[in-house]
């Protein structure tokens, strides 16, 4: 830890020039944040910035994508240039909170989705957390914080699997075994946290003595917001919605000004997932997080000193003896050194070992044997407290364990909520598994299996039953069904067959506790029972009939065209709420004819949003649009097996009268409907006086991915509704409507094609999704090249290239633009720009070194660009080698 205050630490972001000569160090950060997109870490900016004032901390941040899969609303760029633009406002975000160190991974960003696991494929997950460990090692942090990895209800996936990548990355950083070829020293990281706690807290100074944990055993911290900045002069909340604003191309340069009062600020909440350091459990002050780690804990022990525990499983068996390994390592040597393991009310076993000195840089571990009371709670959780004395020094560190039955029946999880608690047990953060209450979805009258998954946890064979508790207007086709006898350690499954008899019940979110409709599962043994919450989602359901004649799609209902029900659209999912049914609301008819589906969707509204350019239509989330979501074959796990299209009611292209445009987006094929949808056909009416509009369209069933389920195909319509000309969106309407459902296609309403049959050779599961690949690169983004020309560390968290680079002499500039001599000692891609001030380049050359020597390479400067280097600017290079290893220079512009 280094005590600069943070003027001096601003100073590096906002007056990079002072520091364009100065030889590549290593980089020693305090605090690294992980997360996926530019804009991710932006809500903890005023903890980190305050960090930084306080202590003098250095804060630096990974960002996997450049976030290209996201819109624009300040201009037209997308893809990699967004990416790009997108850096640059990160850039300028977090230099408010004293941060200069952005690592972006050269991910491509796709689309919204929640699927962690989809993530995890189109990232390349091996390859990734390659380079997340890469540059912790790179960086040496001590403590990391992260997003929430679970598969919460609406989390966005690409969330969840960069919070996989900082959990992996805590272990495998310190692991000399893992990622040998890097070449680099393991690195043990202190402390790993997520953001979030347990729900709200409340304002004020004292908000973090309140912070309530998601799981009782949960080491949960808040950082109040309200702090004074010294710098800045104004709170540590107003300084971090200020660096939100920064980021205009996602809409957030509207956001309002946060309150001046600091009585009313709250506080930023976190919640440990591992710690190797001793520290004050549940501490509340804005240090907390820090102790054992940047600062020291209460007790005197050497600051770096390690203190931990480990378990045999983190479930364990009441009545069944498990060992506890406390772990120690020393920072300075140690002697004397005992250790007491204090132990939950009715626990039994060994409590104070002694394990005499530790030598400087080593590890001692002491096992303990205990056992858990024999009337423990099932799936209660127990908090292991062990406390490191030496020589009238102290330090205390914590386990959470969770109290096993004899038999465990859970309601079995959705496809990629069973792959995350798959993959928490498999690396060691198996407390992070009762984030996702177990839910699953059924349509209104409908009937449907319903699994609970047994594991015996104990050594002995188990009998029993399992009951499903279910709410008024559901039932089962009984109350229980046997289990057993079932071995020791095996597993089986009983199946109910669940119904909803009373079609009068709301669905989506209109239900109660936000659509979650409360589920039991009781298991019962020879041991006792154990009981599991769960919850149902009752999603609407429809019919669509035949038509006798094929609609017209002219933006109007014809006599006759829409025989079925009429689906209520306005019901809201997110966003603001609609002053008035004209403010925004909607409803929608289907029907089918010829093997295609046929949609018209009527939209009441009062302001008509920003009328995108044709090529402009895309990201229909900004602007006034209606989304149409089908999954096939009714249990896509998630929308890449699906068909999803946006379609705007209008576009600026008044030579054409302003025509309606669509586009597919976050699907299993995205791109404008003449490409990926070639038989699709819309067609919209929008009033004048403008009071809303309607749209109508022919969607062939040949164009989704698979064959339409006749029975039970996923249907979901959405009103996106802007009352803004800034392409941002105030309000979501919907059909089946909760929170992010529009990545979620178990929850979207059921649609039964009545007399529908597809063709026998359509295919009846889809095939391979296809995804954008397209990223920004780090090697041609000059604000990466500056950075890390400054710092060191390879671009994009590969490895340095092995091949010598320099400038041979300083850049110069003429009339033919900017001249600059290349030294390098081997062949490769050399990347040549002119950039401003802040890094951004403003011209470009790429050139083929094909053997050692010097290159002179001449970059073109038109008059935009030359304007732009007026302020003074750089010479920038990357270079590439054949294994993708890179070397970054810079050298100030003559001025």
């Amino acid at each position: 830890m280094r005590l600069v205050p943070l003027a001096v630490l601003a100073s590096l972001a906002l007056a990079p020039a002072a520091f364009a000569k100065a030889p590549p160090k290593p980089v020693d950060l305090d605090v690294l944040y992980i997360g996926a997109h530019p804009d991710d870490e932006a809500g903890s900016l005023s903890t980190f910035g305050l960090w930084g004032e306080r202590h003098g901390l250095r804060t630096g941040v990974i960002t996997v994508t450049r976030g290209e899969g996201g819109g624009n609303a300040v201009g037209p760029e997308e893809g990699p240039p967004l990416g790009i633009l997108r850096e640059a406002e990160e850039r300028r975000a977090v230099a408010k909170a004293g941060i200069r160190n952005i690592y972006n991974l050269d991910k491509v960003d796709f689309y919204y989705t929640v699927s962690a696991p989809l993530s995890a494929e189109v990232w390349n997950h091996d390859d990734t957390l390659a380079r997340v460990v890469r540059v912790v090692r790179e960086t040496r942090p001590d403590v990391i914080v992260t997003m929430n990895p679970s598969p919460t209800p609406g989390n966005h996936g690409n969330h969840q699997e960069a919070a996989h990548y900082a959990v992996e990355a805590f272990e495998k950083a310190a692991d000399p075994k893992a990622f040998p070829n890097q070449g680099l020293k393991p690195w043990r990281v202190k402390r790993l946290f997520r953001n979030g706690a347990g729900p709200g807290s409340p304002l004020g100074s004292d908000c973090g003595a309140h912070v309530a944990p998601a799981s009782p055993t949960d080491e949960a911290y808040g950082v109040w917001s309200g702090y004074q900045s010294q710098r800045w002069g104004k709170t540590w909340a107003q300084v971090e919605r200020e660096a939100q604003r920064e980021y205009a191309s996602q809409g957030w340069a509207v956001f309002p000004d946060v309150s001046t009062d600091p009585s009313k600020l709250g506080c930023d909440q976190f919640t440990q997932v591992f710690s190797r350091v001793p520290h004050t459990l549940d501490g509340t002050s804005a240090d907390a997080m820090l102790e054992g780690a940047l600062v020291p804990a209460p007790g005197g022990l050497p600051l770096g000193t390690e203190l931990y525990l480990t378990t045999d499983a983190f479930d364990v068996v009441p009545g069944q003896a498990t060992t506890v390994t406390v772990h120690v390592r020393a920072a300075k040597a140690l002697k004397d050194a005992r250790v007491a393991l204090r132990l939950p009310d009715g626990w039994t076993g060994e409590d104070t070992k002694s394990i005499g000195r530790v030598a400087k840089g080593t590890e001692r571990s002491v096992d303990f044997e205990v056992t858990p009371p024999g009337g423990a709670t099932p799936e209660s959780r127990a908090r292991l407290v062990a406390t490191l004395s030496t020589k009238g020094v102290s330090g205390r560190s914590a386990l959470s364990v969770r109290i096993a039955p004899a038999v465990r029946g859970s309601l079995a999880p959705l496809p990629e909520v069973g792959q995350f608690k798959a993959w928490a047990k498999d690396v060691g953060a198996q407390q992070l598994d009762d984030l996702v209450l177990p839910r699953f979805s059924i349509g209104v009258g409908e009937t449907r299996s319903v699994s609970v998954d047994l594991q015996n946890m104990t050594d002995k064979a188990q009998s029993g039953e399992v009951r499903l508790g279910l709410p008024a207007g559901f039932a089962a086709d009984a109350a229980s069904k046997p289990y057993g006898p079932l071995a020791g350690g095996a597993t089986a499954t009983v199946t109910f067959q669940v119904t909803n008899t009373d079609t009068s019940l709301a669905t989506s979110n209109q239900g109660p506790n936000g659509g979650d409709y409360p589920v039991t599962v009781t298991t019962t043994s020879a041991a006792g029972q154990e009981m599991q919450n769960a919850a149902l989602n009752l999603v609407p359901l429809t019919t669509v009939p035949q038509a006798a004649s094929a609609p017209t799609v002219d933006g109007a209902e014809g006599s006759g065209e829409y025989s079925g029900p009429q689906l209520d659209l306005s019901r809201k999912w997110e966003g603001d709420d609609p002053t008035s049914p004209a403010d925004a609301s909607g409803w929608a008819k289907l029907a089918w004819s010829d093997d295609a589906l046929y949609v018209l969707v009527h939209v009441t509204d009062d302001v008509l949003g920003t009328k995108v350019d044709p090529s402009d239509a895309k990201r229909h989330w900004r602007t006034d649009s209606v989304e149409i979501a089908l999954d096939p074959r009714g249990g896509a796990p998630n929308t890449s097996k699906t068909f999803k299209v946006g379609i705007f009611p209008a576009t600026n292209d008044p030579a054409n009268g302003d025509p309606p445009a669509a586009y597919r987006d976050a699907d299993a094929r995205q791109g404008p409907i003449a490409q990926t949808a070639p038989g699709m056909t819309i067609a919209s009416k929008v009033t004048s006086p403008y009071a809303g509009y309607t749209i109508e369209t022919k969607i062939p069933l040949a164009d989704l991915p698979a064959a339409a389920r006749p029975d039970a195909t996923g249907l979901n319509i959405f009103i996106y509704d802007s009352d803004t000309q800034d392409k941002t969106g105030q309000t979501r309407l919907g059909w089946s409507t909760w929170g992010g459902v529009q990545g979620d296609p178990y929850r979207w309403g059921h649609a039964a094609l009545a007399g529908y049959q597809p063709p026998s050779d359509r295919p009846s599961e889809p095939g391979e999704a296809v995804f954008p690949r397209d990223a920004a690169r780090s090697v041609e983004s000059g604000q990466s090249i500056l950075q890390s020309s400054w710092d060191g560390v390879p671009l994009a968290g590969g490895p340095a290239a092995g091949v010598d680079v320099g400038f041979a002499g300083a850049p110069k500039l003429g009339d033919a633009g900017m001249t600059v001599k290349v030294r390098a000692d081997g062949p490769g891609t050399l990347r040549v720009f002119a950039a401003g001030s802040d890094g951004r380049a403003v011209a470009s050359r790429t050139v083929a070194v094909r053997r050692a020597g010097t290159i002179s390479v001449q970059v073109p400067l038109d008059d935009a660009a030359q304007a732009a280097l007026a302020g003074g600017g750089y010479a920038l290079a990357s270079f590439e080698d054949g294994a993708g290893g890179t070397r970054s220079l810079s050298a100030l512009l003559p001025g």
